[in-house]
C-alpha cells in the first residue's frame, strides 16, 4: 500500500501545483511511467522502481486487512525529514492532495476495490516538536549560577536533541527512587528486561534524530532554569513518545524543584 500511496498522491500533488512547482515532482515520478504509471492503481504493484518524492519523505502504511468496509480506519505515516521537516508545506500541499484524493469524481478511481474518492481523512497526527512551559537546565557543569546567567543567547549545544532528553528523564528517575545517592544505572536495574528492551530501542533511536531547528530564548530576569523557546525535529517515532511525555510530566533538569524542566510535545 506504500507504493500505491507514494505514486497517487504524488501525482495528485504534481496535478495541483503550479506548473514550475510541478517539475521536479514529474520527474521525481518519471520511473514509474515504465511500469503503467497510474494504470497500476488497484492492481498488485510486483515492481517498484526507484521513484521517491522531490522532498525528504517516507511514506509507510501500517500492516492490516486486505479488505476494509464503512467506517473501518486505515493508518499510515508520512515523515517530512530534513530541510523538508516543514509544517506549512504539509498543510498547504500534502494535506489539500490527500482531502481531494479521497472525494475524487473521477469514475477511473470509484470501484469497489479501490481506496481513492471513498474516504475521507478523520485524524491527523503530528509529533515533531517540543515547548518548553517552563525554563529548563540540563547542563551537567557544577558551575555558578552567576556565570550561566551572563550568557544570554544560547548556543546551538544548549537545544537538547533527543537522546539528550531521554537521558535526562532516567537521571530524573533515579532521583525518585527510593533511598538515596541512586544513579541511572539504578534505575536500568529496577526495570524489567521488557522495559529494559523498550527503553534501550527508544534512546537508539534518539540518536538518529538530530534536532532541525531551535528558537530558545534566556528565561526571564530572577527565574530559576536557562531557556525557554520551542524545538522543531526531522520527526519523533512513535515509540519515543511515551517517554517524552513521562519526562514533562517528571520534570527533567536542574531545579526542578522550581517546576523547571517540563514541556508540551506538538
Amino acid at each position: 500500500m506504500s507504493a500505491e500511496l507514494s505514486l497517487f498522491l504524488g501525482n495528485t500533488i504534481a496535478s495541483r501545483l503550479p506548473t514550475r512547482q510541478a517539475s521536479p515532482w514529474r520527474k521525481s515520478l518519471s520511473p514509474w511511467d515504465r511500469y503503467g504509471g497510474l494504470s497500476l492503481v488497484g492492481k498488485k504493484i510486483n515492481k517498484i522502481p526507484e521513484a521517491s518524492w522531490p522532498v525528504e519523505t517516507v511514506i509507510f502504511a501500517y500492516p492490516g486487512k486486505l479488505t476494509y468496509g464503512p467506517g473501518e480506519l486505515i493508518f499510515w505515516e508520512l515523515k517530512l525529514m530534513g530541510e523538508s521537516a516543514d509544517h506549512g508545506f504539509f498543510l498547504e500541499v500534502i494535506l489539500p492532495a490527500v482531502e481531494e484524493a479521497g472525494r475524487l469524481s473521477d469514475q477511473r478511481w470509484q470501484r469497489l476495490n479501490r481506496l481513492w474518492g471513498q474516504f475521507e481523512v478523520h485524524a491527523v497526527y503530528a509529533a515533531r516538536g517540543l515547548t518548553w512551559v517552563t525554563p529548563f537546565d540540563l547542563s551537567d557543569d557544577a558551575g555558578g549560577r552567576r556565570r550561566r546567567r551572563r550568557r544570554k543567547r544560547p548556543r546551538k549545544k544548549d537545544a537538547p536533541n533527543l537522546q539528550e532528553i531521554l537521558e535526562a528523564l532516567t537521571v530524573r528517575m533515579s532521583q525518585l527512587l527510593p533511598g538515596k545517592h541512586h544513579t541511572p544505572e539504578d534505575v536500568w536495574d529496577a526495570l524489567s528486561e521488557e522495559e529494559q528492551a523498550s527503553l534501550r530501542a527508544a534512546m537508539e533511536q534518539a540518536t538518529r534524530i538530530p534536532v532541525h531547528h531551535a528558537n530558545l530564548e534566556g528565561a526571564p530576569k530572577h527565574w530559576p532554569g536557562r531557556w525557554m523557546g520551542t524545538q522543531i525535529f526531522p520527526s519523533i517515532p512513535r515509540p519515543i513518545v511515551p517517554y517524552l511525555e513521562l519526562a514533562s510530566l517528571l520534570h527533567i533538569g536542574r531545579q526542578t524543584h522550581f517546576g523547571c524542566g517540563t514541556f508540551t510535545i506538538s
